[in-house]
């Protein structure tokens, strides 16, 4: 335990497992002076393994405690446990190397809870689209995170059902937009109900005065910013909504100037609500989008642009809504905090990770020399994918190349599975990723993530499940304890004593 502090007025108590408890006293001994720990031991090797019942049996809770902490991966429930202790449970970071950060000692907390950006989520090709493919597509894209969905007209192609589907979005509870270079249509979504249109100059801007949609200014041409600023005057005389929109334009077509033109806009109108279309760059760009995005909102955040149109139309953007809404999140966090953008979670992190190895070599070895079962670990670190159990720990590079190590000829189906394992352990080394042996590499805002009760097992899966051969805790194969005929535990297809974990 450490040292009390003067005037402490926290006690953290850290539960843990046999072998994660070394690493755990390491990393609590370099919290700071106030911080005031403990650490139980829970009694059993693999901490992922612990069940509220052993919890509740084999933990003590030191006098003066204020707040428990379970290992992340750890499956019991926490609301559970705190009624049983009467203190509040927390589950912890999934590797002990982000205790640190997860405890807040990085100077800030993380809430991505919020932002102040407004997404306009267009969708390109609506009037080739029927109202039922409209809305099936709006509210996918709302699910996304869009605020505002889009309807985009198509030049010289007719729009006949555009009311049905202004109607069909604002039924649904959603917000819309009209984009359109067709007066005609702009003027009949906003008899529909659209609560915005897309876009105005000063030579479309009676339409503005016809209706009570919202409407997007921008200039008669991208480089002729006096005609924008004729257009927000004359509103701002009438004292009527609107936003402004300078026009961002692609690389080598005029991005450089498009950004002072955004710059120069605010600093004129430094009270108004502005809009930056993100496609220009996002679409036209053949370069992995989350960074462009990260980049693009970065801008928004330094010059409040309070709203973003986005498109998707290239493969490569397929999950635009998702990285802008991540983006907007963590430039919301760390604006508030006057920080850079760093420090604040994984979402914009796809193909690397800050803090890929969570073990070194030499702790990966150490572990190793523990084990007395033929279950197969795998492990990544700097120098390589790690793979041990009793009779073996071999290093490498190459997924491939293990196979001869490994004892799994005559059965195809841990073969496959390891398989599996290896190759995506390889991925992860060699983009320099996090690797966790039965777990899906993390991909940040660029992929889903698997939903998951995190109070249950992993259910069994396709290598074997009883026998000597059993596979190894915390791998697919791990499964919540039963109970036997004779009151034992049936543990990952093991039966062994009730009170062994």
């Amino acid at each position: 335990m450490s040292d009390p502090a003067q005037g402490a007025s926290e006690h953290i108590v850290f539960v843990t497992g046999k072998l994660a408890r070394p690493r755990l006293e390491k990393i609590a001994a370099s919290l700071p002076a106030r911080i005031r720990w403990s650490i139980a031991d829970a009694g059993v090797k693999v901490a992922a393994l612990m069940t509220e019942e052993i919890i509740k049996r084999r933990v003590a809770i030191p006098d003066g405690a204020t707040r428990i902490v379970l290992p992340g991966r750890c499956r019991a429930n926490p609301d559970a446990l705190a009624e049983h202790f009467g203190l509040p449970v927390e589950r912890g970071p999934d590797e002990i190397v982000d205790l640190p950060a997860w405890l807040g000692l990085a100077g800030r907390s993380l809430d991505l809870s919020r932002h102040d950006v407004r997404i306009f989520s267009e969708i390109v090709d609506a009037s080739k689209m029927s109202p039922e493919q409209i809305l099936a597509r709006g509210l996918d894209l709302a699910r996304r995170g869009a605020d505002v969905i889009d309807l985009g007209g198509l030049p010289d192609t007719p729009f006949p059902h555009l009311e049905a589907s202004v109607r069909a979005l604002k039924g649904a509870g959603l917000k819309v937009s009209v984009d359109s270079f067709s007066r005609d249509e702009l003027s009949r979504g906003a008899r529909a109900g659209a609560d915005y249109l897309l876009s105005l100059n000063e030579d479309t801007l009676d339409l503005a005065f016809e209706t009570d949609a919202v409407p997007i200014l921008v200039p008669t041409r991208p480089e002729d910013l006096p005609s924008l600023d004729r257009a927000i005057e004359r509103m701002l005389k009438a004292g009527k909504p609107f936003i402004a929109d300078a026009i961002l334009e692609p690389i080598h077509h005029g991005l450089v100037d498009s950004v002072a033109r955004y710059r120069d806009t605010r600093a004129r109108w430094p009270e108004i609500e502005m809009m930056m279309g993100t496609g220009n760059l996002t679409e036209l760009t053949e370069a992995d989008s989350l960074g462009v995005t990260a980049l693009l909102m970065g801008m928004c955040s330094e010059l409040s642009i309070g709203n973003v149109l986005i498109v998707h139309v290239s493969n490569h953007t397929r999950r635009t809504v998702e990285e802008h809404d991540a983006a907007r999140r963590v430039m919301y966090a760390a604006k508030a905090d006057a920080a850079l953008p760093k420090g604040y979670g994984r979402e914009l992190l796809a193909l690397h990770d800050k803090r890929p190895f969570v073990q070194t070599p030499e702790e990966i070895a150490a572990a190793a020399a523990e084990v007395r079962d033929p279950n197969y670990r795998i492990a990544v670190a700097e120098d390589g994918i790690h793979v041990y159990n009793r009779d073996i720990h071999r290093v490498g590079t190459d997924a491939m190349a293990f196979f001869p190590d490994l004892d799994v000829k005559s059965d195809g189906a841990h073969a496959f599975y390891l398989g599996g394992e290896l190759a995506k352990a390889e991925t992860a080394w060699r983009l320099g990723k996090r690797y966790v042996q039965d777990e899906p590499l993390d991909w940040g805002a660029s992929a889903d993530r698997p939903s998951e009760d995190t109070t249950a097992f992993k259910k069994a899966g396709h290598t074997k499940h009883s026998g000597p051969d059993a596979p190894f805790p915390g791998t697919r194969d791990a499964r919540a304890p039963e109970t036997g005929p004779s009151g034992e535990k049936i543990v990952c297809g093991r039966l062994v004593p009730s009170d062994e974990g």
